[in-house]
């Protein structure tokens, strides 16, 4: 099993598939490393040899921001707008949806299980 980036990625799958278990790298950044490292599209992770793993552990070093990094920037951007108490502060911190989606009906992921309210009947 490759570890990249303190990520155990699977063996079984191709190397394109298997670094998007990398948080931070999705399937057009995971084609980008391949290619720039000349990594077949067919190659699997257990085919790989450790100069080629190796390789693909320095270029997402060197070029691209994942895992803990991303992770802690991202949990200090919505640290800042709750802090700024900004219209998208309040919202992260009342824990309902940020990006302009309704809450009248819907939204249950993001407010949790519906609360039933007494005296509420008509």
């Amino acid at each position: 099993m490759a570890r990249i980036a303190g990520v155990n990625i699977p063996t079984n799958k191709r190397v394109e598939i298997a670094l998007t278990y990398i948080h931070g790298i999705g399937r057009t950044k995971a084609k980008e490393i391949t290619t720039k490292l000349n990594i077949g599209t067919e190659r699997r992770v257990q085919d790989l040899t450790d100069q080629e793993v190796l390789q693909i552990r320095e270029s997402i070093d060197a070029d691209h921001q994942v895992e803990g990094d991303l992770r802690r920037q991202t949990a200090m951007n919505i640290k800042r707008l709750m802090d700024m108490a900004c219209y998208r502060g309040l919202r992260h911190r009342k824990g309902l949806p940020v990006r302009g989606q309704r809450t009248h009906t819907n939204a249950r992921t993001r407010k949790g299980k519906a609360k039933p309210i007494a005296g509420k009947k008509k």
